[in-house]
Formats: structure tokens, C-alpha cells, sequence
């Protein structure tokens, strides 16, 4: 079963990178971040403030209980949220949500499930290469400088909320963002898209 595991900060080009590298290996993409969006809008739509104390026993419950079908449209119980997922209310709820340890060990438990099923993918998140499928065959970490990411993140996020998401990312308690041992560190500051996925397929067969 053929793994690519894409992690990196917000901003620093995964999905991008990782959909095309996916269709040049001609293998299924999956953004583990979608999962997460999912249940933050879940807790959203049923009134449960993810940074409230004593939120996480219920917000794991959904995590395990919440029906969603990821691929280029995500549909939460047979209704497309893709919209919604990139939402200012859900990407300021999903950094709390992501660090709820419970979640992160329900959606990890899905995500390895997803792509058993698809018989491989690559996969792009914040512990993919880490935690989630530390033997993949590669691991590659993005990177890219402050400016280019709050330039490419602007319509969504503000430069306070991208400061904000990498704190919390970085610094919680379970499954921090951190380059995973043996993985290539690309950056990908003003380079174009195909020479990125050039570099990271390179990789694969050497």
C-alpha cells in the first residue's frame, strides 16, 4: 500500500502540493484537516464552544459518531459543507478541536481506515508523517516564509489567525506539528507548483 505523507504548517501549500502530487502517482488524495473542519462545524451547528472547559467529552463522541464522506466535495450526513468547512467560524474552532485527544485518536483511527479501504493515498496534514502513518513510504514537510503563507491564506485567515493556529498546532499536547523523523523538508516559497511536485515525485524514485 503505496503512502505519501504531506505535513506542514497553515499556508504552506500541502493541499496544493498534495492533490497534484496525488495525480501524478495517479493515487486517492486525502486532507486529514477536512476531518477535523468536520467536527469543529458539527460542535458548531449544535451550540458546543470548542474552547469551553468540558467540551471534549462531547466533541470525541461526535468525532466518532458524525457521518462524512470526504473526496472533492465533503458531505456531512449526505450534505455538501465543503463551503462551509472553510468558514472563518470553523477555522478559528478547529485548532481546539485538533487538540482534544480523543478526537485526534478517533480521526486518526478514520483516516488510516480511509485509506486502507482506497488501498493507499497521499495524505497531507499536521502528524500524517508523524503519528498517523509513520512507515509511509515518504515523508515530506513544507514549509514557506511568514509573508508568502499569510499572502496565500488572506481571503481566509488573518495574519493574527495563522500566528494563533501555529501556536496551538505546534504546542499541544498531543501530536504537536514537528518535521517527523526521516522526512524531506521542501520549501516552497515562490517556486511554482509543478517544480515542488516535481522535487517531492524525484524523491520516490531515488
Amino acid at each position: 500500500m503505496r503512502v505519501v505523507a504531506v505535513d506542514g504548517p497553515v499556508g504552506s501549500g500541502k493541499s496544493t502540493v498534495s492533490k497534484a502530487v496525488a495525480v501524478r502517482l495517479e493515487l486517492p488524495y486525502l486532507e486529514s484537516g477536512a476531518m477535523y473542519r468536520v467536527v469543529a462545524l458539527a460542535a458548531l451547528r449544535r451550540g458546543i464552544d470548542p474552547a469551553e472547559e468540558g467540551s471534549a467529552a462531547a466533541i470525541t463522541s461526535l468525532a466518532a459518531e458524525v457521518d462524512m464522506e470526504l473526496g472533492e466535495r465533503v458531505r456531512v450526513d449526505g450534505a455538501d459543507v465543503t463551503a462551509e468547512l472553510r468558514s472563518t467560524e470553523v477555522g478559528r474552532a478547529v485548532s481546539a478541536v485538533a487538540a482534544m485527544p480523543g478526537v485526534r485518536t478517533e480521526l486518526v483511527r478514520r483516516q488510516r481506515q480511509w485509506v486502507e479501504e482506497h488501498g493507499g493515498a497521499v495524505v497531507e496534514g499536521r502528524d500524517i508523517g508523524s503519528v498517523v502513518f509513520p512507515d509511509a513510504e515518504l515523508k515530506v514537510f513544507l514549509t514557506a516564509s511568514a509573508a508568502e503563507r499569510a499572502r496565500r491564506r488572506s481571503l481566509d485567515e488573518t495574519a493574527d489567525d495563522l500566528a494563533r493556529r501555529d501556536l496551538l498546532d505546534s504546542t499541544r499536547a498531543v501530536s504537536p506539528l514537528v518535521v517527523p523523523q526521516g522526512a524531506v523538508v521542501v520549501d516552497t516559497t515562490a517556486r511554482p507548483i509543478d517544480e515542488v511536485v516535481d522535487e517531492i515525485v524525484g524523491l520516490l524514485s531515488t
